[in-house]
């Protein structure tokens, strides 16, 4: 029989697979071994929000994803993928939480309110993670690799923005993640970064020089040399533990110490093209030798 946590860890990926379903309470009471009694007040303890709550801001989490990210895709389509009946039930259910409507959102994504209706998903994943004893950690020789660099400075909650305009600049110029790998430098830590101070690239691969322009692209280099690697599945809600174990546990019982490179991240898989719970992300710390 599954851990107590790990019970709850199950109604999550359960929850995120089948998000485009209704909701099968018999099947979540299965994976945590509790009867329909005491299930939604189990799960209301733990979690801290109710299992309806959770269900709602995952799949509206996904559809503002689509809405900002994905152009291409017709909002009734994003409506139905994500569990609603109809058009107007998406619309009202969007409009309840982020205060505008699918369509104006898709002009003008705004998720500042959106980081506070959230906080309580996040701060479970963190936790999740955290109780994890260890990671696995690898260490590669990684290539000098060219990448055309969109800049991030300012507030970590408006990094979407930025995202935003490093997806139309890559479809633009044929850049796309299955040609051209993805990767994010991380120079600063925003749990103690003031946030106009806070930097973050978005990267992609490229074989040769891109032409400079006012959108704010650069020429930059990842360079050769020795990293520490964590494969990191799951939310991005947790990556910063993952970060922290390579900084702290990991590099304290190493031989090795830092080399003048920030810590960077190698994007294998998109969400919201998958569940939140499947996202590969590979986590590179760049090291050395002590001397």
């Amino acid at each position: 029989m599954l851990k107590y946590q790990d019970r709850f860890c199950e109604v999550i990926r359960y929850i995120e697979a089948n998000l485009d379903s209704a909701l099968d309470i018999d099947k979540l009471c299965q994976l945590t071994y509790l009867s329909k009694y005491h299930f939604h007040r189990q799960c209301s303890a733990f979690f801290g929000i109710s299992v309806m709550s959770l269900v709602k801001l995952l799949r509206l989490k996904r559809a503002a994803y689509q809405l900002a990210y994905r152009g291409d895709a017709k909002i009734v389509d994003i409506a139905l993928a994500n569990g609603y009946e109809s058009h107007e039930a998406f619309c009202r259910a969007f409009k309840k939480l982020f205060n505008k409507s699918p369509s104006a959102f898709r002009r003008v994504p705004d998720w500042t309110l959106w980081y506070s209706k959230y906080e309580p998903i996040s701060r479970l994943r963190i936790k999740l993670m955290k109780d994890q004893a260890n990671f696995d950690v690898q260490l590669v020789e990684f290539p000098a690799t060219l990448v055309a660099v969109m800049e991030h400075r300012g507030a970590p909650k408006l990094l979407g923005e930025t995202i935003k305009k490093f997806i139309e600049w890559r479809k633009k110029n044929r850049l796309s993640p299955d040609k051209s790998k993805t990767f994010n430098l991380l120079y600063d830590d925003p749990n103690f970064t003031a946030p106009d101070e806070y930097r973050f690239d978005l990267c992609c691969s490229i074989e040769k020089k891109v032409k400079e322009d006012t959108n704010g692209i650069l020429n930059k280099v990842i360079p050769a040399g020795t990293c520490a690697v964590i494969r990191h599945i799951g939310s991005d809600d947790s990556l910063g533990v993952a970060v922290s174990y390579l900084y702290s546990r990991w590099l304290a019982k190493s031989d090795y110490q830092l080399r003048d490179f920030p810590v960077f991240l190698e994007r294998i898989s998109f969400f919201p093209e998958i569940t939140e719970n499947e996202i590969i992300t590979d986590i590179y710390l760049p090291i050395e030798l002590h001397v």
